[in-house]
């Protein structure tokens, strides 16, 4: 009997090798190449796409907007982009137990009162499916269940029943008949996703794809997956905390970076109306080292409360930062120190985003360059304070995206006082906000001194 030939797929980009090799030739990832039978090639797997499509001209396609259908839950659908979109595959990932079943569980139920859905569960049975469904209170409901791992059978299943929407729970326990690998190999994963993502296109069903995710917290199987997909959804938060962020990180019918905010109950998850109460503390008074930073995720301005401890160090200062860039913080205590005259390098310098939320964008700089000084100073900045602006090198504060909005957010929201870039000033007042506008670090710094 003629031995199986062996082939070297990468777990990354999905390229291969005939043999091992340290680095992946197509990606340069390394220690990436799993071993996995060879394929032989099917005449009949692609025999849909044979026929050739007619060449057409951009300016003569007709073009309109896709019809969105609402999921009822509207966290959701702000990261969706208004809702699901007919034929659309989105992909939604997380840590085990973060709530992704549940989440789409509850859509499903909401969707089947106007339009048939389809629940498929390759990790669970109907009965545990059917568990979850009471103790969420969904009493009644419609949802069809199917707990299959095969993807001709689930695909013909689709065909039968013709739902407007599917879930995939998950794509990693999909296997396909015409591939003798294991569910959750690279090529599995791959051709799964494939073969759905057509039928998703064919049929105009919306296919949701739940996917695992690696340690390091990306999602497992090939990169490629992504790129197959309408829509990438992550969701991130501790498996502790009971509160929930579903992030839009591609989206072919909506903007990225959206976020939607969920708190998790005994009844499932519920949507945050007002995010900004979760990433605020309730301080009696004003405390040292403590300043609200206006962010934004996406189209949402959102009031982030960054801490910082500074407290004296030893010959090797720690510089310690959680839901912030750390390098970024080297880079401000430099400019600090250089362009107002604060020096923290004998100084552990301990920096926080209250609420577990990561913030990547450069406009919290001022923010947190105010917090560490009052933290030095033990001088706690005043009530109703908020900041935002990024703070370049040469010390020169520059004005961050859709300021008015960060600003009337703020102001909606109580805040009295504001220290913003000079080019964010606004040109008409804003009622109940006091805005001092600056240029440059050091007179941010001596402004917030004399307050």
């Amino acid at each position: 009997m003629a031995k199986e030939k062996s082939i070297y797929t990468c777990s990354e980009c999905g390229g291969t090798s005939p043999k091992w090799l340290g680095k992946c030739p197509s990606c340069g990832a390394w220690n990436t190449l799993v071993e996995s039978v060879a394929e032989g090639a099917s005449k009949n797997r692609f025999q849909s796409l044979a026929k050739s499509q007619p060449v057409a001209t951009l300016s003569e396609i007709e073009a309109s907007d896709v019809d969105r259908q609402p999921t009822g839950i509207d966290e959701l659908d702000r990261v969706l982009g208004g809702g699901i979109v007919s034929g659309g595959v989105v992909l939604i990932g997380g840590d085990p137990g973060i709530g992704k079943s549940t989440l789409l569980l509850q859509a499903l139920d909401s969707l089947s009162r106007s339009m048939p859905t389809l629940y498929v569960t390759g990790e669970e049975s109907g009965a545990q499916v059917a568990l979850r469904s009471r103790r969420l209170g969904l009493d009644g409901s419609k949802v069809r269940v199917l707990a299959e791992i095969n993807l001709e059978k689930i695909t013909a299943t689709i065909d039968a029943e013709k739902p407007a929407v599917c879930v995939i729970d998950s794509i990693q326990t999909v296997y396909s008949e015409e591939l003798s690998s294991a569910p959750g190999s690279v090529a599995q994963v791959r051709e799964c996703a494939a073969q759905l993502t057509r039928t998703a296109k064919g049929s105009g069903t919306t296919i949701v794809l739940v996917g695992h995710v690696t340690k390091e917290g990306a999602l497992a199987g090939p990169r490629v997956l992504e790129h197959i997909v309408d829509t990438v959804l992550y969701f991130e938060g501790d498996t502790h905390s009971s509160f929930r962020l579903v992030r839009a990180i591609k989206n072919r019918f909506g903007a990225v970076n959206e976020i939607g905010v969920f708190a998790m109950t005994e009844k499932g998850l519920k949507g945050v109306a007002n995010p900004s109460a979760i990433f605020l503390s309730t301080h009696g008074d004003p405390v040292a080292g403590s300043c609200v930073l206006v962010t934004l995720e996406g189209t949402r301005p959102m009031l982030v409360e960054i801490q910082a401890l500074v407290d004296s160090g030893g010959p090797s200062p720690r510089r310690l930062s959680v839901g912030l860039e750390r390098d970024r913080l080297a880079m401000m205590l430099a400019v600090l120190h250089r362009h107002a005259g604060i020096a923290c390098f004998d100084q552990d310098v301990f920096v926080n985003a209250v609420g577990g939320v990561r913030i990547s964008e450069p406009a919290a700089d001022l923010a947190v360059m105010l917090a560490i000084q009052s933290s030095l100073r033990g001088k706690p900045l005043p009530r109703g304070f908020i900041a935002f602006g990024e703070v370049g090198l040469a010390g020169e504060v520059r004005p961050a995206p859709r300021g008015q909005e960060r600003l009337k957010e703020a102001a909606k929201l109580g805040f009295s006082v504001a220290v913003v870039p000079k080019a964010n000033a606004p040109k008409k007042p804003i009622e109940g906000l006091t805005i001092h506008s600056v240029e440059r670090i050091e007179q941010a710094i001596d402004l917030a001194r004399s307050l």
